[in-house]
């Protein structure tokens, strides 16, 4: 059986646990605290040497990081990712810019706000926030024309943004200007197998 170590409140963590409830993909649940240090353990270490969740290991002994690497792997073959090969490209353009323009600033804000790191951050906050802003108008300027986005459908890519994009508010960012995000958040809420980040799924098991 799969196994998915992650950390419970992390968007990335949280992307992969979503794809697998809407797969159907029996799995195994590793929890781990970042904030605990159980990534920079030498157990872990020996699993992924840049000490980071989420990580997939399957019972072969194959291991696979980097939480859109994972969605575009598990999402191969299945209709969340596309078969035409321009599709196939915009669904990884949006979730390249996830990574490099949207979460960088919606998740590091919302994490320096969890862990009570505002204060420490104030200097950066307010470019932060712009950067993150305008990640958000880029989304909405699409979803203006647009249901998902790509393919005319729900896929991974809707998965790769929904991730922080819902927690948003929790970083400080305020979504009552986007109609767009708001109603694109309404419609991926409604997908069948729809999980909540902090559902309990999949097969808990301690380690190491």
């Amino acid at each position: 059986m799969l196994r998915l170590y992650e950390y419970w409140n992390s968007g990335n963590c949280y992307k992969v646990r979503l794809l697998l409830a809407q797969l159907g993909e029996p799995f195994e649940r590793v929890p781990l605290d970042i904030y605990k240090g159980d990534t920079r353990t030498e157990e872990f270490l020996a699993k992924n040497p840049n000490r980071r969740v989420p990580l997939i290991e399957f019972p072969d002994g194959r291991r696979l990081a980097e939480s859109d690497a994972i969605l575009f792997f598990l999402a191969e073959g299945t209709p969340w990712l596309p078969e035409d090969r321009w599709e196939r490209a915009r669904v990884l353009q949006w979730m390249f810019f996830e990574q490099y323009s949207h979460e960088p600033y919606l998740a590091v804000v919302r994490s320096w706000h969890l862990a009570g790191l505002i204060e420490q951050n104030r200097a950066a906050l307010a470019d932060m926030m712009e950067r993150g802003y305008h990640a958000l108008g880029v989304m909405e300027k699409h979803l203006a024309s647009a249901d998902y986005f790509a393919a005319g459908r729900y896929t991974i890519a809707d998965i790769a943004l929904y991730a922080y994009t819902h927690v948003a508010e929790e970083g400080g960012f305020q979504l009552d200007e986007f109609p767009g995000i708001r109603s694109w958040l309404d419609r991926v809420r409604s997908q069948n197998g729809h999980i909540r980040i902090g559902d309990a799924v999949g097969k808990v098991v301690t380690w190491p």
